[in-house]
């Protein structure tokens, strides 16, 4: 039983007492606790892939902020990259894909991950998050939407039109456009 269910309580339409706190992304820049660790981890991808330093980003912000629930530390494109398509996180620029999807055949490639194997840092993680919030608040996380994991497969890097995209999903696929909105 946690002892902070208030965000649990909300989401099964219960009254409560105050509307609960949690910010999307609590790991985020505004933490200079979260600033001073990343100076020492070289590079995004292996605080993400690190279940002791994903725990530690995880707590960071509860420790700070008291907020009513943790959200796990994480990014979307560790699904891409367990499926077989690795991503670079480019320094001021974003995610970055060597190679994308550019035929059936590469997706044909890919290979359903399987999370104790391909993503046990996630999985790992989560299990020291648990064992350290110790039952006070809830653990959330988040997903990426299809689409934008689609997205960022076949585009290689993020994007504002997603033209790339929308035209494998329409000429490749030989999917309607509305399925893209």
């Amino acid at each position: 039983m946690l002892k902070n269910d208030l965000l649990l309580r909300v989401a099964r339409k219960e009254n409560v007492e105050r509307p609960p706190v949690w910010l999307m992304r609590q790991a985020g820049r505004i933490l200079p606790e979260y600033r001073a660790l990343r100076e020492k981890v070289n590079g995004f991808k292996n605080l993400v892939e690190n279940p002791d330093l994903v725990c530690e980003v995880t707590l960071q912000p509860v420790r700070a902020l008291g907020v009513d629930a943790a959200i796990l530390f994480s990014d979307i494109l560790v699904i891409p990259e367990a499926m077989g398509l690795p991503y670079q996180m480019v320094e001021s620029k974003g995610p970055w894909f060597e190679q994308t999807i550019d035929t059936p055949a590469d997706i044909n490639r890919l290979h359903l991950a399987n999370p104790g194997a391909d993503l046990s840092f996630v999985t790992d993680g989560i299990s020291l998050i648990k064992k350290e919030l110790n039952n006070e608040i809830p653990l959330i996380g988040f997903a990426g939407a299809p689409w934008t994991i689609f997205s960022y497969m076949i585009e290689g890097k993020g994007s504002k039109t997603f033209s790339k995209a929308r035209t494998f999903y329409i000429s490749i696929l030989k999917l309607p456009i509305n399925y893209c909105n």
